[in-house]
């Protein structure tokens, strides 16, 4: 019986974790964009964007994943659409109308970090949801990571 016990807990803690791992929190984005930073710094801009590109664990956790852009808006790394590299997509709302492509780029350039609300189509459930990205600018690259509320 206590095996079976022990057994039971295991496994419910195992789906604890495996849930929490696929709804990420805002700090745990501010982390990850905090740890690119330190690894740009440390290792070159260039490291990271391979990185990256090339879905590295680091820096591609399921929902939660690292995007880099140039200060243009241009993406130099996104893990999840290797079709928008080099493509800046400034000029493409969100479902209403907001820019918020932009207003990363705006925040990059002033006060260096902060938070962008938006809607965008989550590839997990498929419908548009509610995302918010944490933005830091390191150097002259774009680090941000969002998750959806």
């Amino acid at each position: 019986m206590r095996k079976i016990f022990s057994a039971v807990l295991l496994s419910l803690s195992l789906a604890g974790t495996s849930a929490m791992a696929e709804n990420a929190t805002k700090d745990q984005a501010v982390a990850l964009v905090k740890e690119a930073a330190a690894a740009v710094k440390a290792s070159g801009k260039d490291a990271v964007i391979k990185e990256v590109n090339a879905k590295d664990e680091k820096w591609f956790k399921g929902e939660l994943y690292l995007i880099v852009l140039d200060m243009s808006g241009a993406h130099l790394a996104h893990p999840t659409n290797q079709k928008l590299l080099g493509k800046s997509m400034l000029d493409l709302p969100d479902v209403d109308g907001k820019m918020f492509r932009q207003e990363r780029v705006d925040i990059a350039k002033g006060k260096g970090e902060g938070w962008v609300d938006y809607k965008y189509k989550n590839p997990q459930s498929g419908k548009v949801e509610d995302k918010t990205l944490y933005v830091f600018k390191q150097g002259d690259v774009i680090l941000s990571a969002g998750i959806y509320k």
